[in-house]
């Protein structure tokens, strides 16, 4: 893809991981604050956290959650049942991708991982 905006900082990477602890609201704002905190992102709201109750398919269910931040934003999906998860770090300021990776494979006790920086 060309850059068409080279004098603006984007540092944009995709985990998914499939992981093995059981998950919930209180789960995902601890992992999204520990995260923050673990790459010096700053926050300037809460995190929000969806979760459709059972609309849809039963393979979906799960959580959205979006953190805003100071250089740009976090947003994470998780499936509950299939234990699967995707996280989108989309900042303006440049973060530490090694230190990003470990602390998502620690708290969710992954099995499998892959991410892709963009």
């Amino acid at each position: 893809m060309k850059n068409i905006a080279p004098q603006i900082l984007r540092k944009r990477l995709l985990i998914e991981a499939k992981f093995t602890i059981n998950v919930d609201e209180g789960v995902i704002r601890n992992y999204l604050i520990g995260l923050t905190k673990s790459l010096k992102l700053k926050i300037y709201g809460a995190p929000t956290i969806h979760s459709p109750s059972g609309q849809g398919k039963k393979l979906n269910q799960g959580y959205d959650a979006f953190v805003p931040l100071i250089d740009s934003g976090i947003s994470l999906y998780i499936w509950t049942n299939e234990k699967f998860l995707s996280c989108v770090l989309y900042t303006c300021k440049d973060f530490s991708t090694d230190k990003a990776l470990e602390f998502t494979k620690i708290f969710y006790k992954t099995t499998e991982f892959e991410w892709q920086e963009f």
